[in-house]
């Protein structure tokens, strides 16, 4: 398990975010196209992740509230296998499926990821990453509050579900 402080807004012009995070000479890890299937559980998110870049199964907890967040997250990456997406449908059924180009870039442990989500829109997420115990939530909660200054992210954008949660609504 790791955490995170993470945060979630809707943006009009996910480019011009982007470029103000180059000025910053970020490590880019590429373009993504995910497809993200989310699954029943009873408590918390279970997701299996296919793409291009990302091949990963989510369990993560996190609480439903605008802004920066604590995210305890379960990560077991592994090779892209049509196996495993059917076990985990027959054993939990299907909830949604979230499909989503995303650009990834990192500065040091935080995570950013500029989305177009099918039927949504553009989004940014901030990802302020512990794996192996180096940073202090506290620590986490600063860089994440750091970057939503620099990208002038209003309070108003934010926010506080998934995107499951928001196709759910649709």
């Amino acid at each position: 398990m790791h955490i995170n402080i993470e945060c979630k807004a809707q943006v009009d012009n996910i480019a011009v975010l982007e470029t103000a995070l180059l000025t910053l000479n970020p490590v880019y890890i590429g373009v993504d196209h995910q497809i993200d299937t989310y699954f029943n559980v009873p408590t918390g998110r279970l997701k299996l992740r296919e793409g291009n870049i990302e091949n990963s199964l989510i369990y993560y907890e996190r609480s439903n509230i605008a802004g920066s967040k604590l995210s305890n997250v379960y990560l077991y990456q592994h090779i892209a296998n049509s196996n495993l997406k059917e076990l985990l449908t027959k054993v939990h059924g299907i909830k949604c499926v979230v499909d989503k180009i995303r650009k990834i870039y990192f500065v040091d442990n935080v995570k950013f990821h500029f989305d177009t989500v099918a039927n949504l829109g553009s989004f940014i997420e901030i990802e302020a990453i512990d794996t192996n115990g180096t940073n202090t939530q506290s620590q986490l909660q600063e860089q994440c509050n750091y970057y939503t200054k620099f990208f002038n992210i209003s309070n108003n954008a934010f926010i506080a579900v998934s995107y499951s949660d928001l196709i759910m609504k649709l």
